[in-house]
């Protein structure tokens, strides 16, 4: 464990002694929301973002451990094992180091170098090798060399050579593939059919594009060495050449060491190379991912609102369904103010019954076919006032609708009614209903089925778990999906959770969760902090506040001469309370009680909350309204590592490319903007042709 818990903490530059009680406790089933809420004292208080890279360290860390003893345990096997071996094997520090190491012994395929050791020319190459040069058929000096330029294949030496020149020179270099330049032409990958870039400077997105239009069959993708490869050839010859040889075995080597960087060494550093690129460019597109799909589970809900929820037509006309504040579907029906009925008076009529029977008092519309018409139609009406009407993104609300969730959750309603209650369970509250959907679905990031899928999924998951609960459920009203991202809790318990729910009534305090079937005390200790019981039967119990810290609140309520109950939300209390003096008098520990003050202060606080809910207004309606230098207002739709993408209220959305997002270099578009945010651009390039809209951030 000192050992793993070293690498881990020198490859973080975290102290050693917080990184191995994370271990300890990752180890022991925690997750990382509970320790970094929740073991701060052990941890040296450690925040999530860190727990988070020690846990994804110490996988690699493991898996590089495990992989170590394996090529140490091979090449004893192989009876190649030595003391200086050994040696460099425990000091590697990088996958790549210990992949050199192994390379001369792993099992090979026929090849030309076994095929000439087949023949016994292996005797004859050493000779070569120590400066001899015996009389030989020209096919046995060929044969000798193929086993030569193995050798000088897999020379750490070597490789490290045509690593760092590669590394340092190698260009990148794309070309349209014969029959395929109209498709290209045509093609949103229409920019890489003459890319040239080099290895260094790529973007990730470059490097994901190209790939997509190489496995497209658009480009054809090579790598070119920016300097003398003849030079490199000679270093390699010279790295190799061993000190007694003579001008024949110096010139038959060299040809060996030059056929190896051809056809062995480059071949095999290009692999490592895209590798490498490929391994970056889905660490940062599947940040990207992250980033924004954790902005959109903490998006700020729409609280206390009675929501009439649109999912717009034509022809079918518009799905129209009545939410209580929970998003409870109290009613639904089918309006058609659009074409090709245009049944105003009668859309009005049943939208004027809903809004009066339900006491409904804001709209979700969705973004979808025949948004803006509806819009228009909803604002004329004057039903629920303009600044009430929010547009909802439809993304994976179909996806959603036609899910077995949605199938459980309303077995007699039909995809189109479902597709309504998601677009406005999304206004009233974003976090429990997006979770019902694969991330995938929702329409941020870039690249996503280009990306390592596991990388991704592990991630994406990950993000919202830690949003999930961050944010909190009320464990009597959260719906089962809600419930599986709870720390310690899972699909399983979350199930027997709301099955319990269902067959004994809500739950009056933290601690009845214990009766759930096969919620044990691990499980508790878990998710308790995370699970929310308004209006229950013990205070504490409606927020963040641990049940294990209870007895903590109650001294510190002592201390003040105050009761517990006395405390959520009461300032003048709270203020006569000091972290710092109850840590020194033995009542906790400073970080539990400062968290125990904040928590304290803010009884049943939604984070969410902190930011304000804004309808965006469109002031365009259609592509042909726009102009290059006109200033529209927009609100971010998706970030990705080149810019940010506007909705304009139309069906094309506008990119903000990076250079325009900041009048100084930036190293992210995350640095200035968030999805959802309200911007005005200014329109600077528009091609007809295309229908794509370049904008500058004002």
């Amino acid at each position: 464990m000192t050992d793993i818990a070293s690498l881990v903490a020198s490859a973080l530059n975290l102290p050693v002694k917080g990184v191995t009680a994370t271990i300890d406790l990752l180890d022991s089933g925690a997750t990382v929301p509970f320790i970094s809420r929740y073991r701060k004292e052990r941890t040296g208080s450690l925040d999530e973002v860190e727990v988070r890279a020690i846990e994804q360290q110490l996988r690699r860390t493991r898996e590089m451990e495990e992989r170590r003893e394996f090529v140490r345990q091979s090449i004893a096997d192989a009876g190649g094992m030595t003391e200086r071996l050994s040696q460099r094997l425990a000091e590697a520090t990088t996958i790549t180091e210990i992949e050199d190491i192994y390379a001369p012994f792993k099992p090979k395929k026929r090849t030309r170098a076994t095929i000439a050791r087949e023949k016994g020319l292996e005797p004859l190459a050493k000779r070569i090798m120590s400066g001899q040069m015996p009389r030989a058929t020209d096919d046995e000096i060929s044969g000798a060399q193929d086993i030569i330029a193995e050798w000088a294949s897999e020379s750490t030496r070597l490789r490290n050579l045509t690593r760092r020149t590669m590394q340092r020179t190698a260009i990148l270099t794309a070309s349209p593939t014969k029959g395929k330049e109209a498709e290209l032409a045509a093609s949103p990958l229409a920019g890489y059919g003459t890319f040239s870039q080099s290895v260094r400077r790529i973007a990730s997105h470059q490097y994901l594009a190209l790939r997509r239009a190489e496995r497209e069959g658009l480009v054809k993708v090579k790598f070119s060495l920016d300097g003398d490869e003849t030079r490199l050839v000679e270093q390699l010859t010279d790295a190799f050449m061993p000190r007694n040889n003579t001008k024949e075995t110096a010139a038959t080597i060299g040809m060996a060491v030059a056929d190896a960087y051809k056809r062995l060494l480059r071949p095999s550093v290009e692999t490592e190379i895209s590798a490498s690129l490929k391994s970056e460019a889905d660490r940062v597109a599947i940040g990207i991912f992250a980033d924004n799909l954790r902005q959109l589970l903490l998006a700020s809900p729409l609280k206390g609102e009675r929501v009439l929820a649109i999912d717009p037509g034509y022809r079918t006309g518009c799905k129209t369904v009545a939410l209580d504040e929970a998003g409870t579907l109290l009613d639904e029906s089918v309006i058609y103010p659009t074409a090709p009925k245009n049944d105003t008076a009668g859309a009005e009529r049943i939208l004027r019954h809903l809004i009066s029977t339900h006491r409904l008092t804001a709209i979700a519309l969705g973004n979808g076919t025949a948004s803006r018409e509806t819009e228009r139609f909803l604002k004329s009406t004057g039903l629920i006032p303009t600044e009430k009407i929010f547009i909802v993104s439809e993304d994976g609300a179909s996806v959603y609708s036609a899910s077995e969730l949605a199938r459980k959750e309303f077995p007699d309603k039909d995809v189109t009614v479902r597709g309504a209650v998601s677009i406005g369970r999304r206004l009233i509250d974003p976090l429990a209903e997006l979770v019902k959907i694969d991330p995938k679905s929702i329409g941020v990031g870039q690249y996503q089925h280009d990306v390592d899928q596991a990388a991704l999924k592990d991630a994406l998951d990950y993000t919202v778990m830690a949003c999930v609960n961050a944010v909190g459920v009320d464990v009597n009203t959260a719906s089962e999906k809600l419930l599986s991202y709870i720390s310690g809790i899972g699909p399983s318990l979350a199930a027997n959770i709301v099955a319990y729910r269902r067959e004994n009534g809500a739950f009056g305090e933290r601690s009845d969760l214990k009766r759930v079937p096969r919620l044990g005390d691990k499980a508790f200790e878990l998710s308790a902090g995370f699970l929310r019981i308004p209006g229950g039967d013990q205070a504490l119990d409606n927020t963040g506040i641990h049940p294990e810290s209870y007895g903590t609140v109650a001294k510190m309520a002592h201390c003040i001469g105050a009761s517990v109950a006395d405390l959520p939300g009461n300032s003048a209390l709270l203020d006569r309370l000091d972290a710092e003096k109850l840590a020194e008098a033995g009542i906790g520990g400073r970080e539990t009680i400062a968290d125990i003050i904040a928590e304290l202060r803010k009884p049943g606080r939604d984070p969410r909350t902190d930011s304000a809910t804004d309808a965006f207004h469109p002031a365009i309606e259609s592509f042909e309204q726009l102009a290059v230098g006109q200033t529209v207002p927009g609100i971010v739709s998706n970030i990705t590592a080149f810019g940010a993408f506007v909705n304009l209220g139309i069906k094309e959305h506008g990119l903000i490319h990076i250079s325009r997002v900041a009048p100084r270099r930036i190293s992210a578009v995350s640095d200035v903007l968030h999805l959802g945010q309200q911007v005005e651009a200014k329109i600077i390039e528009l091609d007809q042709t295309r229908r794509r809209i370049s904008l500058s951030l004002i």
